[in-house]
């Protein structure tokens, strides 16, 4: 079977030497950032990092930055890499409150080092995000990253609270997608931006803020549809959690046996993968994909003409890149 082409690789060889320079020096950064925790946490938080993905938010970060007028590695490079590391903080304590075996096909940190570690682990990524940007002497940006991580606690907090509650409005889920995924892509395009002014940096954080509202939607179709294989959990572990998705949502309306089912159910026994089979069913899939390629393709239309063209074409595949990750 051929390898899985990587959507993102044309748009990181059509970048040019500026954009490949800055985020191998973010890559870098974040490398001796892991390394400096020191023992017992050195080894969990190079782990991490290694295990980090496709530097989607660092990438939004120099992007931004090349569409605004300006990337450079002294402005680029620390907020690259504290948008990294609170993403890398995020997800470490969503595995301790998951109590999550998995993540991206590798054990996770609080399974193989344990609570403690993996709360300690979390708080000194969060911490190191901040370090980053004082040291670079930016408080603008430290106030961009702040605000950032206030919106992701509240949209844990909004996604704990909407626990199990199948009736969940659509407009509160997505508020939940806008703190718990788009605020930080938000934060990664803004802080690209900052030294174009406000009128520059708020375009490109609605930009961002579509195209992360997006890439929720689409992951929680994920979630429904798998393969296993490729998400590194089972289909429909969100609903097993009791996190109510669009899709759930959109089947619902769809189909009454799915109306009335009460997820806490799924606690003990219910058929999880007959219940993603009926929430296919109704077509809620093919739904809420359209609903996020709207999105992708309004994040696209809403870039001004007064941005530099080539990060707009690249900005504009990454957009596309968040689509054809889940193709």
């Amino acid at each position: 079977m051929p390898a899985e082409r990587d959507p993102l690789a044309d748009l990181l060889a059509a970048g040019g030497e500026p954009l490949r320079a800055a985020l191998d020096a973010g890559e870098q950064r974040l490398r001796e950032v892991a390394a400096q925790a020191g023992p017992p946490l050195d080894a969990p938080a190079s782990e991490t990092i290694e295990a980090g993905g496709k530097r989607l938010r660092p990438l939004l970060v120099a992007l931004s930055a090349l569409a605004a007028g300006r990337i450079d590695g002294e402005h680029v490079v620390p907020a690259a890499v504290a948008v990294e590391l609170v993403h890398s903080a995020t997800l470490v304590h969503d595995d301790i409150i998951d109590r999550a075996p998995l993540r991206r096909g590798r054990a996770t940190v609080v399974a193989a080092y344990g609570r403690r570690e993996a709360l300690a682990l979390g708080d000194l990524l969060f911490a190191r995000a901040f370090s980053e940007l004082a040291a670079a002497g930016d408080l603008e940006a430290l106030a961009v990253l702040a605000s950032a991580s206030r919106a992701l606690a509240r949209g844990e907090l909004l996604q704990r609270e909407d626990a199990f509650d199948a009736g969940v409005a659509r407009e509160r889920y997505t508020l939940r997608c806008e703190l718990k995924t788009a605020a930080l892509f938000e934060a990664a395009c803004r802080l690209g931006a900052l030294p174009a002014g406000p009128p520059v940096a708020d375009e490109l954080a609605a930009f961002a803020r579509r195209i992360g509202v997006a890439f929720q939607i689409l992951d929680d179709v994920l979630d429904v549809e798998g393969p296993e294989e490729r998400t590194g959990k089972t289909p429909g572990t969100d609903l097993l959690d009791g996190t109510v998705t669009l899709p759930f949502l959109l089947a619902r309306e769809r189909d009454e046996q799915l109306a009335g089912i009460d997820l806490r159910t799924l606690r003990s026994g219910e058929p999880l993968e007959e219940i993603c089979e009926r929430i296919a069913a109704t077509g809620a899939l093919h739904l809420a994909r359209a609903d996020a390629l709207g999105l992708v393709r309004d994040a696209k239309e809403g870039l001004p003409d007064t941005l530099d063209p080539r990060g707009v074409e690249l900005l504009e595949l990454v957009a596309d890149a968040v689509v054809e990750r889940y193709s």
